[in-house]
């Protein structure tokens, strides 16, 4: 690939810096992990918004989490057949290969993708709905959770639809078999989370209350 350049500067120190304190420090545990393979208790799907850092959240160690990371944190319906269906397979190996206890999705303030959602489907971003956005057509994904809180006024539907984005996904994840057969057989739960990043706040979703709650 005649493209590639080499890594910038700035990140090769940081690599470095790593490499020789902590990487040292914990020798024996990274390779305990690299030979005896992954073993997560819970699979973390959340925005790829680097703003939103779960695993300092949650205090994380390497192999705690497997983490799955996209535009919003969405998870589209069990759609079997053709296609690059990434989120779909990782959240297949998750349940059917790793057998995770928990399934957390985890939504965000501000969120970008989220937004972009809510501008496309009232028709102040054109661009979004062309067929060659890669990003419009995923934001699609959300249609029906914004189409639930069209009757908001917008300052209130914007934060709203970031936690509905959470349920939406949720309720796509329950569409996938092995997921509910899963959670029936009491072998797996699903979570939704949404993170309030400037206020550093975490509210879960509460099914008794229909409601997000704050921890």
């Amino acid at each position: 690939m005649d493209k590639a350049r080499p890594l910038p500067g700035y990140l090769i120190s940081r690599y470095q810096g790593w490499r020789a304190t902590s990487y040292q420090d914990n020798k024996a545990w990274y390779r305990k992990l690299a030979e005896g393979g992954q073993h997560p208790r819970a699979m973390i799907i959340s925005c790829c918004d680097s703003r939103q850092h779960v695993t300092s959240i949650f205090g994380a160690d390497e192999g705690e989490f497997f983490i799955h990371r996209n535009i919003a944190g969405l998870v589209p319906p069990y759609s079997p057949g053709g296609g690059n269906h990434g989120t779909s397979a990782t959240v297949e190996y998750a349940v059917a290969a790793l057998k995770v206890a928990h399934v957390i999705v985890i939504g965000h303030s501000n969120c970008g993708g989220v937004k972009g959602c809510a501008d496309m489907c009232s028709g102040n971003a054109p661009e979004l709905l062309e067929k060659s956005s890669f990003v419009g057509r995923w934001m699609d994904i959300l249609r029906p959770g914004y189409e639930r809180l069209a009757h908001l006024p917008e300052p209130e539907r914007a934060r709203a639809l970031e936690k509905e984005a959470v349920l939406v996904s949720l309720e796509n994840l329950m569409t996938f078999p092995f997921v509910r057969e899963a959670v029936e057989r009491e072998d797996l739960t699903l979570h939704g989370l949404w993170n309030d990043i400037g206020e550093g706040g975490l509210e879960q979703y509460d099914p008794a209350t229909t409601s997000f709650i704050a921890i």
